[in-house]
């Protein structure tokens, strides 16, 4: 994993919060969303910690960035930022967790661990704008009863080409069902490692960098019931 964060009394507690896990590693922690990106391309990694404030650009920029090289890349914003626009703009971007600064590194070991199996660690308040944007949007709309069921011979082509397997149809299904990779993992008895080269898979053939655009995808095009 890696992570960016311009603080180096906060970069030096983040990554000693990592480094104490022995199930975890730490392969690079930048100062810059420059020096992230010059890193980046040669250097796959499962999970990237981002500040959204950085001195030589976004960290929303950045996530966008990560994802397009690395679609599986799981993302998670630590910031002091709490405002709905933040938060929002990153999750659009593909993040998949959103944590405040404050008393983060107690826990982070913990928040990484969720989100590496399928989690979407967040901060209580951060939660809570969440559901309350969401409660202001109203239900979403009913599916319709004529919609095609769910499996590769009865959607159409994937945008980014070729159509998903069977099995890849199965994991998009469990994931938009609400299970994280390592509940797939049990359902179908396969590793975690096997979950996530078919998250890989599905995001390339959806052209999409996150889960959330995954289910998305496979819903306005007949994927999923």
């Amino acid at each position: 994993m890696a992570l960016v964060e311009d603080d180096p009394g906060t970069r030096e507690r983040l990554g000693r919060a990592i480094e104490n896990s022995a199930d975890l590693d730490l392969l690079f922690a930048a100062a810059t969303a420059g020096e992230l990106m010059r890193w980046l391309p040669e250097h796959p990694v499962e999970v990237l910690l981002v500040d959204i404030g950085l001195p030589d650009g976004s960290g929303i920029d950045l996530i966008r960035h990560a994802l397009r090289l690395h679609p599986a890349c799981e993302v998670m914003v630590i910031t002091m930022f709490g405002d709905e626009s933040s938060m929002l703009q990153a999750f659009e971007a593909g993040a998949r967790g959103y944590l405040l600064k404050d008393g983060t590194e107690d826990d982070l070991a913990r928040h990484v661990r969720s989100l590496r199996a399928g989690g979407s660690p967040m901060s209580p308040v951060i939660a809570r704008r969440l559901l309350d944007r969401m409660q202001r949007s109203g239900p979403p709309a009913a599916a319709s009863p004529a919609a095609p069921p769910p499996g590769p011979a009865a959607g159409p082509m994937a945008p980014g080409g070729g159509r998903l397997s069977q099995r890849e149809s199965e994991v998009l299904d469990l994931v938009a069902r609400g299970f994280t990779y390592q509940e797939v993992a049990r359902q179908l008895g396969v590793s975690m490692a096997t979950v996530q080269t078919h998250a890989r898979n599905i995001y390339g053939k959806l052209a999409v960098h996150s889960k959330t655009e995954a289910v998305f995808e496979a819903r306005q095009l007949g994927l999923l019931r």
